[in-house]
């Protein structure tokens, strides 16, 4: 199996609308009887198989209006709670996880948990994993967390991922073998909402496409100009007005407190919607430690470039004074920070900040997978080509030429049965660079490349993958730009008998 250039994979989701008949545990007409249902009793056993700790952890999200400052914006948006910031979940491998949503928005919600092969009926998918919750209505997910590392949550209803609906989920090791003495669990996110519009407000916009913008270039909304050669080309679709490191500006950052000479884990979530961030702390290195969750060989490098989606792990010591983490978003304007201070009186002089991170960079899907977590070596039972199709002119994106119907999801669906070694080959057609998510699976990237969930594709470049199909049910898959994905890049693996 050859190695593409960029060992970059894709994938993604956003809502999917399957016919609830699935998820009762009956095939809707046209739908094939024999395709693995979140309700077949083989969702069930395979669950039962995880490992278990004894352990219940309950959580307890509203899902609501609030309003927030950005930066000097006074902005009414939706989130999990009363701020920007959502808590961040805590959990050990084994654990059985019980999280009660109450959704007090004007519209249906879900809750999906990004990076984790739970179960397929607590993925959180409308409808093809569940029934969306309804408005003023409750729900409760209970699942047991089968891996250890760094996720997040997030809603998967259209474009309300876009607003403040997310959070960090933290599965701790109880064998952890990484010695450090604290973490940061860092969520990056490229802000609109209440500024320029709304997200569905820019959603309107893109889709009409650049011939149809009926507008000037300084009044639209539609990033004309971003350019990222490490990206391969353009960097976005989106201007961007403020960028946020765990909900704050650097008009207010957000502080850590430690002492000089102390190992920080920095637990980085990348929950932006169409950026890029470039993560580095000017003048020293950050040894990389994990992608996506799981374990890679170590890598010192000046910055890491981290896609929607994406996690990353990385080590850094603490030296004396306030130490700045910066993340760039890629291609574009605007930069986001936080301060590690050992005295909280030296403030950070952020005129002073580079522009630019440069020295060795790389990206998640450029790493390689530790010892400890490479899938064991196999020949792959079935092949699947999933080609990334579209254009900015018309924004029409699609998988094999087709845009996903929320009403057909089975359409063009990629099949596959329980126990086979599965090798998908992403062949990105389109000018634009997309991380592509698969739910309810990790896949190991061509030649002993990272373990993830989430993988960059770059323009005209091919990624191959493969997992093992060891998680019954039927899992998204699809570009994690928000507004790709809306316009109907996303598919879905299938699970038949």
């Amino acid at each position: 199996m050859s190695r593409p250039i960029s060992r970059r994979t894709f994938v993604g989701a956003i809502g999917v609308t399957a016919a609830l008949a699935a998820l009762a545990g009956c095939a809707p007409p046209g739908i094939a009887s024999a395709r693995i249902l979140p309700g077949d009793p083989l969702v069930a056993e395979y669950e039962s198989r995880r490992r278990s700790s004894g352990t219940t952890v309950l959580q307890s999200l509203t899902a609501g209006a609030l309003t927030s400052m950005v930066a000097s914006n006074k902005v009414n948006t939706w989130g999990y709670g009363d701020s920007i910031v959502a808590p961040t979940i805590r959990a050990a491998v084994g654990d059985i996880l019980k999280t009660s949503l109450s959704n007090n928005l004007t519209e249906p919600t879900s809750i999906h948990w990004h990076g984790l092969a739970l179960r397929n009926n607590a993925d959180g998918v409308p409808d093809l994993t569940q029934k969306a919750i309804a408005a003023g209505t409750n729900f409760e997910y209970s699942f047991r967390v089968p891996n250890p590392g760094t996720y997040w949550y997030h809603s998967h209803v259209e474009m309300q991922r876009e607003r403040a609906l997310y959070g960090a989920l933290i599965v701790d090791d109880p064998a952890e073998p990484l010695s450090y003495d604290s973490e940061w669990v860092i969520v990056l996110d490229d802000w609109l909402d209440g500024i320029s519009g709304t997200p569905d407000d820019i959603l309107a916009e893109l889709s009409a496409g650049m011939s149809g913008m009926g507008m000037s270039a300084n009044d639209s909304n539609m990033l004309m100009a971003s350019r990222s050669d490490f990206l391969g080309g353009d960097a976005g679709d989106v201007k961007i007005p403020e960028h946020l490191f765990n909900g704050r500006t650097d008009a207010a950052p957000n502080v850590l407190m430690a002492r000089a000479g102390d190992r920080i884990r920095l637990r980085i979530i990348n929950a932006a919607g169409d950026t890029a961030y470039r993560v580095g702390v000017p003048g020293q290195k950050l040894t990389l430690t994990h992608a996506d969750g799981f374990a890679v060989e170590h890598a010192e490098v000046d910055a890491v470039v981290i896609a929607m989606g994406e996690r990353v792990d990385a080590l850094i010591v603490v030296t004396e004074g306030d130490t700045p983490v910066l993340a760039l978003p890629e291609g574009k304007d605007g930069r986001a920070v936080g301060v590690i201070s050992t005295s909280g009186r030296s403030p950070i002089p952020f005129d002073k900040l580079p522009a630019s991170l440069d020295g060795v960079v790389t990206d998640g899907g450029q790493l390689s997978a530790a010892e400890s977590v490479l899938l064991p070596s196999r020949s792959p039972d079935r092949v699947h080509e999933l080609k990334l199709t579209g254009t900015m002119m018309k924004y029409n994106w699609g998988i094999n030429g087709r845009a996903f119907d929320l009403t057909d999801p089975y359409n063009g669906a990629f099949d596959l049965r329980l126990g086979e070694r599965v090798q998908v080959n992403i062949v990105n057609e389109t000018t634009m660079w997309h991380p592509v998510h698969l739910h309810g699976h990790t896949f190991q990237l061509a030649d002993g490349g990272a373990r993830k969930d989430t993988v960059i594709v770059r323009p005209k470049q091919t990624v191959t993958l493969e997992f093992d199909a060891d998680n019954p049910g039927q899992w998204l898959t699809h570009c994690h730009n928000a507004y790709h994905a809306a316009r109907g890049m996303m598919g879905v693996f299938s699970y038949v008998k």
